[in-house]
């Protein structure tokens, strides 16, 4: 049988993990549920826990139970639901990279068949770029940080590669056409330079929250220890 204590600490893991995976701060979390982030804290450490109006506050912020909130396999369920929401953009970005790709390739067979002479391959380096757009939204909406580093990448050679061929294609020549390459270096290294310092701040922010609920914490054990004393 769990004690008082054993079943405080692990409620107040739940709290701290599903709080984690909506993205909240424990400040941020204080604001919805209109508490301090000093209560948010204690019921975090397992030095009390909120009613059962709180819980189911809270149940529906995170669009879980309130025996997931209670239960003992807050994180393993937390994981599941990740991998599986994962799954659903995987399959979401696939099907619109799909439709993106059969434009391209009807496009190319129709037009291979209305003109054969043309060089009507460009259609495929222009699904390429069309890509790169459409999973930059996604990795934009979703916070993929690799993908959008990737998307964004692609997209700055591959619109220059079709610029290079368009040209090419309907004049023939490419003359001096390689120097577009060359404006592809400044703006891969802007976006290397941009997603330095992106994450630069994003972890000092990340250190200052850091440190904001560390104090909170230790401002709650020493009134639980006063509290104990008394």
């Amino acid at each position: 049988m769990e004690n008082y204590n054993e079943i405080n600490k692990r409620i107040g893991q739940n709290l701290a993990c599903y709080r984690k995976e909506a993205g909240l701060t424990q400040a941020e979390l204080a604001e919805k549920i209109n508490y301090s982030d000093k209560s948010v804290s204690k019921w975090e450490q397992g030095n009390g826990i909120p009613d059962v109006y709180v819980l189911m506050q809270l149940a529906r912020l995170y669009g879980v139970t309130l025996n997931d909130l209670v239960g003992e396999e807050a994180v393993e369920k937390v994981k599941q639901r990740k991998q599986r929401r994962d799954g659903f953009h995987l399959l979401i970005m696939l099907l619109s990279c799909g439709i993106v790709w059969l434009v391209a390739t009807y496009f190319f067979v129709s037009m291979e068949m209305w003109k054969p002479s043309g060089d009507w391959w460009v259609a495929f380096i222009y699904a390429v770029a069309i890509t790169a757009v459409v999973l930059i939204v996604y990795a934009s909406i979703w916070k993929y940080r690799i993908l959008h580093f990737a998307s964004v990448s692609t997209l700055i050679w591959t619109v220059i590669t079709c610029v290079y061929l368009t040209v090419y294609v309907t004049m023939e020549t490419s003359g001096s056409l390689w120097l577009l390459f060359v404006l592809g270096v400044p703006l891969q290294a802007l976006e290397i330079l941009w997603v330095f310092f992106r994450s630069f701040f994003s972890k000092n922010a990340k250190r200052r929250k850091k440190k904001s609920e560390k104090t909170v914490s230790k401002e709650n054990t020493a009134e639980t220890v006063a509290d104990e004393e008394k």
